[in-house]
């Protein structure tokens, strides 16, 4: 991966127009997509599977006017008077007449009709008028919002303390304030703190923001398709702020790095990103996987939210490694850092007294860290509801009227569903049951109670007597649950509970369910990746650890803030209550994916150490030393940008900002810069170890560099301007039976033949394989075409052709020579037909050769038939045919195996010949291999000594090479 991400940061360095241009672009269409496509966000949160959810899709068909979403306008008159008076009920019943004319409402109650026993207050001071929509709350438009609205302007003319509420008026959009500036300045503050640079310090937050835009139009195109809520957007807003300002921020900080070393921009453009790309790479990848876990709950506006953050984060990736490298590009040497004082002191002095004292740093931490996850124990889940809407809005406004006139369960009723289509008598079971549920403890009142106009289906309205998230609802919900199979076994009837209470209630459960398997996933993930990364055990064990330790902080200071009311003050929390539904697993989500960016760039660097040096203790400091500045800034900012989120924020936002903050600042300075090193400290060498059966078992992917590093040490090998086509030393491979190749060293010009000779088992094809990059070697160096084996092999074999190769690309028997030129041009072209008039001209250098090396030889020659099958070709015209087909690649190397496997040793000499005016007017290097010397072609005019090699190989003794007098 390193030398790909080389590859693109060298590119994107030199064309920094074009990145940079293509970025724009694809913002501009993303913005007009936006506009002409964009249906806006809805909160719609379906639960496919619950009771909830299959008891309003039931009612959608059997009591459509119950099935859609609801409103209501409750009116409360001047202290010491009544809504019984006639004014009131004029100017009720006038808006009551106007709301039916509302497009999309089915029908309106009127707090004064007959058998309406929930519309005035106990105390006669309030009313409420329900309206009913017949279409859900996304198909309800901003425009029957306001023609509902202007149905109580007489009222509020009239002077009544009056609002409009309901599931109608849910926030649909998200809202920002000023204060999400200040982590954006905040985190400038801090880069350009640590670059002293104002350059480098506007970097990262350009790209960051442009990551932001580019995510956030996409977004709102997709809400023309998909119903995505509110939260999700400003989600991916915070993500991809805080990720796209530190991703940026690791490449610059190894950019200054390199330059500072003396590097050359374009070359330290190239290995910042290769290098800290690769742990970007690696990093947002355990950020997206974890956000796609959300899946796990099977809740689909959870799904799709993990979903939108995740896209903000995999173009936050992009962004950092192409627009990044572009703007380095146009910055040139300027970012070059001034010599000062070497930085460190206090991270050297800080890891010295951490390492000298292990078991007291992990003691601090685990016992601080437990005892901060304490309050945790009183977690408490709802859905967000008009509540926790901001203070002032219409519909914080008619909740808290509804909630101070008639009571906390008025805000939040209940529907019981009854099928009675097999009943004989509807209306009595619907009463029935209606004056069981009357009776249950945490009942207020019950409101509708009746079937539906064909008979099949009643429903009763059930008024709680506590609050839509208070946790007494959700035990009556469950309890009306449980008593379900009575009245099914009395009256003979299914009995469900839905409404959007309920339905918030089945989310709830659903996300509690799903909260250990998605830990299990997230925590197995993080173990892995880590033991493949660094092939250790105790890394990945104790970065899990760390991990669950820092959520169950998080865990504790938002319970202990939001829920008990500790410092509301300071976060401008107007009232306590359950926590989002889906805020666990998003904390536990992103907070798993920001731990491991830490986790990884700390790591890496005392693993690079501990591989040069061999020591332990100096690998903890001198990587602690070279990695803490740059985490530190990159915790603070995101620590910024989530903080900043929190005292003006969106409501449903502001508690997963909180958590989010908390989070990072624990895993940052308690896990990483304490916790970490201290268990290095205490495994010692141990900390680096992992099982050879284990490791055998994972694969190796390149986050550190390892590819570059080796790729770096090598750039001038052989020697600088080296021509060379092909250079080998001591190259080596064993196989479970010994040695395949032993100590193989050569080197070939472009143009040269070389010809590999020796007994049989020698490894011949072993070294035409691995010439070809189809074959890894054990140890030595090899450069094919410029390209280095084996992290270039896909290069090399791009650039290297085979003949025909018994089990690898054998010819088929029953293909005449025509078909197989045509199928060899058709893959090369992505044809599916190749003319007649492109397929002659090979076969004609095909016989063109096979004639004049038997008319140099005095032999006879038959010219070979396009239509004849390869079953029917000699040895030699079949062998020839296989260096053909493979010269139709255009190739810099040619390989042909065992080309003395032919009927006569006359043909072998036809063979060179051939092989030699084939190749005469190409810049084509052979590479051959033959079982006898005496088989190896003579100089010749065509191929002279000093361009003809022979290479004897055995396995029993080192390999030397033998030129040709």
């Amino acid at each position: 991966m390193s030398n790909s991400l080389y590859s693109l940061g060298r590119w994107a360095f030199r064309h920094p127009r074009r990145v940079i241009a293509a970025w724009i672009l694809v913002l501009l269409v993303a913005g007009v997509a936006a506009a002409g496509l964009g249906g806006g966000t809805k909160n719609s949160f379906d639960i496919p599977g619950t009771e909830s959810q299959e008891a309003i899709d039931s009612l959608g068909r059997t009591f459509p006017e119950l099935s859609g979403t609801s409103a209501y306008l409750v009116v409360v008159a001047d202290r010491g008077s009544t809504v019984d008076d006639g004014e009131t009920k004029r100017l009720v019943a006038d808006a009551v007449a106007g709301m039916k004319k509302v497009d999309g409402v089915s029908d309106v109650v009127s707090p004064y009709a007959d058998g309406n026993t929930v519309g005035i207050s106990a105390d006669r001071r309030a009313l409420q008028v329900q309206v009913q929509f017949d279409r859900e709350l996304t198909a309800v438009t901003p425009a029957d919002r306001e023609q509902l609205v202007e149905t109580g302007d007489a009222l509020k003319a009239a002077g009544y303390t009056m609002a409009f509420g309901g599931d109608v008026f849910t926030s649909t959009g998200p809202q920002l304030s000023i204060t999400e500036v200040v982590g954006v300045v905040v985190a400038f503050i801090v880069l350009f703190l640590m670059f002293r640079s104002l350059r480098a310090a506007v970097m990262p937050i350009v790209t960051a923001l442009l990551g932001v835009l580019v995510t956030i139009a996409i977004t709102i195109a997709l809400t023309g398709f998909v119903t995505i809520s509110a939260t999700a957007p400003l989600l991916a807003l915070m993500i991809g702020l805080a990720v796209g300002i530190d991703y940026a921020l690791f490449i610059v900080s190894r950019h200054r790095e390199l330059l500072a070393e003396g590097l050359e921009p374009e070359e330290a453009s190239a290995r910042s990103v290769a290098t800290a790309g690769s742990a970007v790479v690696f990093a947002g990848v355990t950020v997206v996987i974890a956000l796609l876990g959300l899946s796990i709950a099977r809740i689909p506006f959870l799904t799709v939210m993990g979903a939108v953050a995740a896209l903000s984060v995999v173009i936050a990736v992009a962004v950092a490694l192409t627009v990044l490298p572009a703007l380095l590009g146009r910055a040139g040497d300027r970012l070059t850092p001034r010599r000062d004082a070497p930085p460190g002191v206090f991270s050297r002095r800080w890891v010295s007294v951490t390492t000298r004292f292990p078991l007291i740093a992990i003691v601090l931490v685990v016992v601080g860290l437990a005892v901060m996850a304490v309050p945790a124990k009183d977690l408490q889940l709802a859905l967000p509801d008009n509540g926790t809407a901001p203070l002032g809005s219409t519909q914080r406004t008619a909740y808290d009227l509804v909630d101070d006139n008639f009571g906390p369960g008025y805000n939040g009723t209940l529907l019981v569903s009854i099928d009675i289509i097999s009943s004989t008598d509807p209306v009595g079971v619907v009463n029935g049951i209606a004056d069981d549920l009357r009776g249950m403890d945490g009942v207020a009142a019950i409101g509708l109670a009746t079937p539906n106009r064909t008979a099949d289906t009643g429903i009763v309205q059930v008024v709680p007597a506590t609050g839509p998230t208070d946790v007494r609802t959700a035990d009556l919900v469950r309890e009306i649950r449980d008593r379900a199979p009575q009245w099914t076994d009395e009256y003979g009837v299914p009995v469900a509970v839905t409404g959007l209470t309920a339905g918030g209630i089945d989310v709830s459960d659903r996300l509690q369910e799903a909260l250990v398997p998605f830990g299990v996933v997230v925590v197995g993930l993080s173990v892995l990746l880590l033991m493949i990364v660094f092939r250790s055990l105790v890394v990945p064990l104790k970065a899990t650890l760390g991990f669950l330790l820092s959520t169950g902080a998080s865990f504790g200071a938002v319970v202990a803030v939001f829920q008990w009311g500790w410092l509301m003050d300071l976060v401008h929390l107007d009232q306590t209550g359950p926590l989002i539904s889906f805020l666990p697993i998003i904390l536990m989500a992103v907070l798993f994916g920001l731990s491991m960016d830490y986790e990884v760039f700390l790591m890496a660097r005392m693993k690079e150490e501990y591989t040069r040096t061999g020591d332990a203790h100096r690998a903890i400091s001198d990587g602690f030393v070279g990695s803490s500045r740059v985490v530190t800034a990159a915790a603070v900012i995101m620590l910024a940008v989530f903080a900043a989120f929190v005292p003006e924020g969106d409501p449903n936002i502001k508690p997963i900002a909180f958590a989010l903050a908390v989070g990072v600042f624990v895993d940052a300075f308690l896990i990483r810069m304490l916790f970490a090193p201290a268990v290095m400290q205490l495994f010692g060498d141990r900390a680096w170890a992992l099982p050879g059966w284990l490791g055998r078992r994972l694969p190796h992917v390149d986050v550190e560099g390892e590819g570059l590093h080796r790729r770096v040490e090598l750039e001038t090998w052989p020697r600088r301007g080296s021509t060379a086509a092909i250079t080998a030393a001591s190259v080596t491979t064993d196989g479970p039976d010994g040695p395949v190749l032993n100590d193989v060293s050569f080197e070939v010009e472009t143009g040269d033949w070389l010809v590999v000779h020796g007994p049989s088992g020698a490894g011949k094809t072993a070294l035409l394989l691995t010439v070809a990059g189809r074959m890894a070697f054990d140890t030595g160096r090899m450069r094919v075409m410029g390209h280095l084996l084996p992290q270039e092999a896909r290069a090399v074999r791009h650039s290297v052709a085979l003949a025909e190769l018994p089990g690898i690309n054998d010819l088929e028997d029953n293909l005449s020579v025509e078909q197989h030129v045509a199928e060899r041009l058709s893959i090369r072209s992505f044809g599916l037909w190749v003319s007649r008039r492109r397929v002659a001209p090979i076969v004609g250098d095909l016989n063109a050769a096979l004639a004049r090396a038997h008319d140099e030889a005095g032999i006879p020659f038959e010219p070979v038939d396009g239509d004849a099958l390869v079953s029917t070709l000699t040895r030699l015209e079949r062998k020839l045919l296989g260096v053909v087909l493979a010269l139709t690649d255009d190739p810099r190397v040619v390989v042909v195996d065992d080309a003395d496997d032919l009927r006569a040793a006359e043909h072998v000499e036809l063979l060179w010949s051939a092989l030699a005016i084939l190749l005469a007017d190409r810049d084509v290097t052979l590479v051959a291999s033959v079982q006898a010397a005496s088989s190896a072609p003579s100089p010749s005019d065509r191929v002279p000594s000093g361009r003809l090699h022979r290479l004897e190989l055995d396995t029993h003794r080192t390999l030397h090479e033998l030129m040709l007098p």
